[in-house]
């Protein structure tokens, strides 16, 4: 039993992390029989794992079809993005509330790594480092369930900006960053409040709804 939980979980962390990094771009096909052959493992736990993935939102799976990466709407685009800002909001009023000097150090640290991460070329690398900073957010809060829920919201997020990216991105990802510490360690929480919404606004508004679904093949991303 507890092997294969530690399988089935292994499987939906590969999957997972291959999905964020966009090496599993939305649309692909998850076969059972490749993905029991890859992991070394039976289809039910393959199934499993995809199960999970689905309930996480970050597959699809279809009747008589199968699982597929998830390639989520414009609408519900708009929906993780507007659920996003108002988690953000109160992760934002909790740490003016709670803040402190080792706090503030813990978020200058972490944005100085998004800067780094702006001059690679990477768009992946700086699109995870980018989401690391409220990520570290939310650990700072010391509250589980709510660091699970930005882990999910984040890979979403991941997924729907891999869709629907820009080709030539701007560094608007870490605009307002330096700007938002500085209004948490004055605990100026209405300032702190504006400056995170208007950085996941112009995140979203940088994002074009009209392109169309790439595509991948699941061994290239699993290699």
């Amino acid at each position: 039993m507890d092997s294969n939980n530690t399988n089935t979980n292994t499987i939906v962390e590969a999957l997972t992390k291959a999905i964020v990094e966009h090496r599993l771009h939305p649309g692909t096909k998850l076969a059972e029989q490749k993905l029991a052959d890859h992991f070394g493992v039976s289809r039910t736990l393959v199934r499993q794992a995809l199960f999970q993935l689905s309930q996480n939102r970050l597959i699809r799976l279809e009747p008589a079809r199968g699982a597929f990466v998830a390639a989520p709407s414009v609408a519900e685009a708009r929906q993780v993005f507007a659920v996003r800002r108002m988690l953000e909001a109160e992760i934002v009023r909790a740490l003016v509330r709670e803040v402190t000097p080792a706090k503030i150090k813990a978020l200058k640290d972490q944005a100085e790594i998004g800067k780094a991460a702006l001059k690679n070329e990477d768009l992946t690398n700086r699109t995870e480092v980018l989401g690391n900073f409220h990520l570290r957010m939310t650990e700072l809060l010391d509250n589980t369930v709510l660091s699970q829920m930005m882990v999910e919201i984040l890979s979403r997020c991941s997924l729907i900006t891999l869709m629907y990216q820009t080709d030539s991105p701007t560094d608007y990802a870490s605009d307002g960053h330096d700007d938002l510490i500085k209004a948490i360690a004055a605990k100026d929480e209405a300032l702190a409040v504006r400056l995170m919404d208007q950085h996941l606004q112009n995140v979203e508004a940088n994002l074009t709804f009209d392109r169309k679904i790439p595509s991948n093949d699941i061994a290239m991303a699993l290699a």
